[in-house]
């Protein structure tokens, strides 16, 4: 994956709407609502890619209410508030998860400020981001939960982006809103959606339908289903024990299943790099 760092252009330069670049190793994962999962999501995924053998960085881009490092039970001396301030690189705030065999930038819980900032401050982040991934193979970038303008512009970086619903009809409201929200800037081709939390495949299928209903009713759109994953105790033991799942408990059904998602995902990451590059791109 080393022609990872090239960074695209999105068609919507072309048509006067907001220029996007986007990372071809970027993955961000999202939800419309929070309490479904996401950085638990995120913490696992990027744990799995770094057991496939690829360099990994994971980004909690929840600009305020950051809980990567909570989960993860580490306390960072160095953070994206150390960027945003204009303290310190973004490369300067990188720390290894040895555990985990990942890298992280850590966010800043509790201000509240930073998922205000100004537009300009905004973009300097994005560019910054796009320059260390460049380093990378992967990059998982955890959103903050919701559809506000930092979501929004950290989601336009991605190539793929995975939005976790669950069954409950406020999570499906919100996520049909994410979906909404991109397609009106033209980035909904890149969402994949993962229902989380399913007690079956049924139930999971079920789930996704209700959503892809209203996504081609209103919107003509057709969001493909990137995965389901299982309800499973394991993954609430983990976090209470600020550990990984995949090291807690391996041969959990849930950590299958996203390992199923991120096989997925790569491959969603080679096509897409092949068109880019079919494209002149």
């Amino acid at each position: 994956m080393n022609d990872a760092s090239v960074t695209e252009k999105s068609p919507s330069e072309q048509s006067g709407k907001p220029v996007f670049r986007r990372g071809k190793n970027i993955i961000a994962v999202a939800s419309g609502k929070g309490g479904v999962g996401k950085t638990w999501f995120s913490i696992t995924l990027a744990h799995t890619y770094a057991h496939m053998g690829h360099k990994v960085l994971l980004f909690d881009g929840d600009l305020g209410l950051a809980n990567v490092d909570v989960q993860l039970g580490l306390m960072p001396k160095r953070d994206l508030n150390d960027v945003i301030r204009g303290r310190l690189s973004m490369s300067k705030v990188i720390q290894p998860y040895e555990e985990g065999g990942f890298d992280i930038i850590a966010g800043r819980s509790g201000q509240a400020s930073l998922s205000a900032l100004p537009s300009q401050r905004l973009a300097l982040l994005r560019d910054q981001l796009l320059d260390v991934a460049s380093k990378y193979d992967v990059v998982i970038i955890d959103l903050g939960a919701g559809v506000d303008r930092t979501v929004r512009m950290l989601s336009s970086m991605a190539t793929r982006t995975l939005l976790i619903s669950t069954d409950e009809p406020t999570s499906l409201t919100d996520a049909y809103a994410f979906i909404k929200l991109g397609s009106a800037a033209g980035m909904s081709k890149y969402v994949s959606v993962v229902v989380n939390m399913v007690q079956g495949a049924l139930e999971g299928e079920k789930t996704y339908k209700t959503l892809l209903r209203a996504c081609e009713n209103f919107l003509r759109i057709k969001p493909p289903l990137a995965g389901i994953v299982h309800t499973d105790s394991r993954v609430k033991d983990a976090i209470r024990s600020q550990t990984p799942i995949l090291r807690r408990s391996p041969g959990a059904e849930a950590a299958v299943d996203v390992e199923k998602i991120a096989r997925q995902t790569l491959r969603d990451l080679a096509e897409e790099r092949k068109k880019m590059a079919a494209a002149g791109q």
